[in-house]
């Protein structure tokens, strides 16, 4: 009898052991650049799919965590990077730290908006885009109108009253720029592109280290403009801001949140199963509630501050010469306008 009774004891344990290998879950350690404010809901639908893996978020903007991965390149610590701008994935690619995948839903995504070689080394997501969220209330105490164009952000009723954020920590800032030097030139510094900056800087009263910060910043009255991109515009006019969402007409900076494997992960398996949700239709749907243009067409509502036709208005960007060019378009904006970047706590 007691024989079989620590038998019985030691089967448990042991299938008690068994269930608890088998149930043990995978983490992934994930890299983003995406707005706080979603990550939860697409935690939640990756996990309605696959609920034994788990993501362990490490968030920053775009500039910190590609600056990041690229000092951990010797001994990458990431398994994904995801919602982090395309141009960074194309600069992570060329140093060849990206594991390339055909994700599941890869041919329902745009040509344009996904990597051209077969497998790709990246993804998009979707695409987020320049917006100046001007301050109606603070403009009309000091006569300011409503800009229509980049260049009017040069008038000097906006001396001080302008607010955008540093492209050396914010992809919405690098995209800017980036903008600004195709559609007037770069000539290593001496483009109409940096002229235009040139005047800009007059006028701006601090460059932040976040793309959301100059919307919300706006949003509270603190300055009458803040070039931010439209998810956040959207996001604080919807919830009673006293902005317009104004759209300048030269054309608009953008790039893609978009996904990528890191080269050397230990866990192969559950990146290429977050691959495939992120390209899913049910994970474009969900990216559809936040933007305007989802990389796979059609799927995002419109949104009720941007405009129908805001896929038209956008810049062609080049995110290649973007990557290639970064460290030298940083290097000359950080000389000519670092010195009103505020203090990073």
């Amino acid at each position: 009898m007691t024989l079989s009774f620590r038998t019985w004891v030691f089967a448990a344990v042991l299938a008690g052991a068994t269930s608890a290998a088998w149930a043990q879950k995978t983490t992934l350690l994930v890299y983003t650049a995406l707005e706080t404010d979603q990550l939860k809901a697409y935690q939640e639908g990756f996990n309605k799919v696959e609920p034994d893996i788990e993501i362990k978020w490490v968030r920053d903007s775009t500039g910190v965590i590609t600056a990041k991965l690229l000092a951990e390149k010797a001994n990458p610590q990431a398994d994904v990077v995801m919602g982090v701008a395309a141009s960074s994935l194309a600069l992570l690619d060329a140093n060849k730290m990206l594991e390339p995948y055909a994700p599941a839903n890869l041919k329902a995504i745009s040509p344009a908006y996904k990597d051209k070689k077969n497998p790709p080394a990246w993804f998009g997501m979707d695409v987020w885009g320049a917006t100046v969220c001007f301050n109606t209330v603070e403009a009309e105490k000091k006569g300011i109108k409503k800009p229509e164009s980049w260049k009017d952000l040069t008038k000097p009723e906006f001396k001080g009253q302008v607010v955008m954020p540093n492209p050396a920590s914010s992809g919405t800032g690098y995209f800017d720029v980036a903008a600004w030097l195709t559609l007037w030139g770069d000539d290593n510094g001496k483009g109409g592109g940096w002229k235009y900056m040139d005047a800009l800087h007059e006028n701006i009263a601090q460059y932040t280290h976040s793309g959301s910060k100059p919307c919300n910043m706006a949003a509270a009255g603190e300055y009458v403009a803040g070039i931010s991109f439209e998810y956040r515009g959207n996001s604080n006019k919807a919830k009673g801001a006293p902005i317009e969402l104004v759209f300048p007409k030269e054309g608009l900076g953008w790039d893609l949140e978009a996904f990528a494997i890191q080269k050397g992960t230990k866990n192969l398996a559950a990146a290429k199963k977050l691959a495939d949700w992120a390209s899913s239709l049910d994970a474009m749907k969900l990216y559809g509630k936040n933007f305007a243009i989802t990389a796979v067409p059609g799927v995002a509502e419109p949104l009720a501050n941007v405009p129908a036709d805001y896929e038209k208005r956008l810049v062609k960007m080049d995110f290649a010469w973007s990557a290639s060019n970064r460290e030298r378009i940083l290097a000359e904006w950080t000389k000519r306008y670092d010195s009103k970047t505020e203090i990073k706590k």
